[in-house]
């Protein structure tokens, strides 16, 4: 009789995503959270928001870290001035520790973890791309309402019309895949929020049911950015910029497949062979 599996709860989820479950000693606890987020897509989802919250605050406060230090915790801290008694410095000292390690401790270990980089996205690459992992844990799922436009197999004009309303509403010309020759069907797309802006979502279907996702967004900073590579658990993602438009291919597959699925996108980005 297999038994079900024991429920992980939210701070067992925020120590996975903090990384402080590293290391051997932690593998089996890691593996069983990775297992449940694979089983609960709802968990996964909030996971990636929690994700994208903590890069947005942190680019927030980084700033921070180049303001002056206050004239009076200076001198409380160097031990001159009318505010250096040895309580006061001792508690100016600590102050300063936790927020300099917070600030900078915090954002470097995210940022070895996650790869984060600013590069030619317009935004911290980590913010965008939680979006893009979210937004496919939360609608792959889904059965009888995964896209907003459906575009049934060689339906041109409802494909056309899902085209068009993309491009307007991004306002960058937006273009569907022809991924056949690889074993995916348009199945359609959405809407989304990318942050203060529109976003979108573009799903394809494999024969055994495999869903993947194409995220788009129109960058703040149009400037082309070559192709890289993140994992979110169990989720693979290929991210790039090419043109106008911000691209982050994603799926729970290989990733040599879906490198291919990449490629062939990127290729077609490149030549403009999109189905239209």
């Amino acid at each position: 009789m297999t038994m079900n599996p024991e429920p992980i709860d939210d701070l067992q989820l925020s120590a996975w995503l903090d990384g402080e479950l590293a290391g051997p000693e932690h593998e089996a606890t890691r593996e069983r959270i990775e297992a449940w987020l694979r089983e609960n897509p709802e968990d996964a989802a909030r996971v990636r928001l929690w994700a994208a919250d903590r890069e947005g605050l942190r680019a927030a406060l980084a700033p921070q870290l180049d303001e002056p230090v206050p004239e009076r915790l200076r001198q409380a801290v160097s031990g001159h001035g009318p505010a250096a008694s040895p309580r006061w410095k001792q508690a100016a000292m600590a102050a300063g520790l936790l927020i300099a390690g917070a600030l900078a401790g915090g954002a470097a270990t995210w940022q070895a973890q996650r790869g984060m980089q600013m590069a030619a996205t317009g935004a911290p690459a980590g913010a965008w791309l939680n979006r893009a992992g979210a937004a496919h844990a939360i609608y792959v799922p889904e059965q009888r309402h995964p896209v907003e436009v459906s575009v049934a197999a060689g339906d041109k004009a409802q494909e056309e019309h899902l085209v068009r309303w993309l491009t307007k509403r991004l306002a960058t010309p937006v273009q569907t895949f022809d991924l056949r020759a690889q074993g995916f069907e348009l199945v359609g797309g959405r809407l989304l929020p990318d942050g203060a802006n529109p976003g979108a979502q573009l799903m394809y279907q494999g024969a055994g049911g495999q869903r993947v996702t194409i995220y788009l967004r129109k960058p703040e900073t149009p400037v082309p950015a070559e192709m890289r590579f993140e994992r979110q658990g169990d989720l693979s993602l290929f991210y790039w910029v090419e043109g106008t438009t911000g691209y982050a291919l994603v799926g729970a597959l290989p990733r040599e497949k879906l490198l291919a699925l990449a490629e062939e996108v990127y290729r077609q980005c490149e030549a403009g062979q999109a189905v239209r």
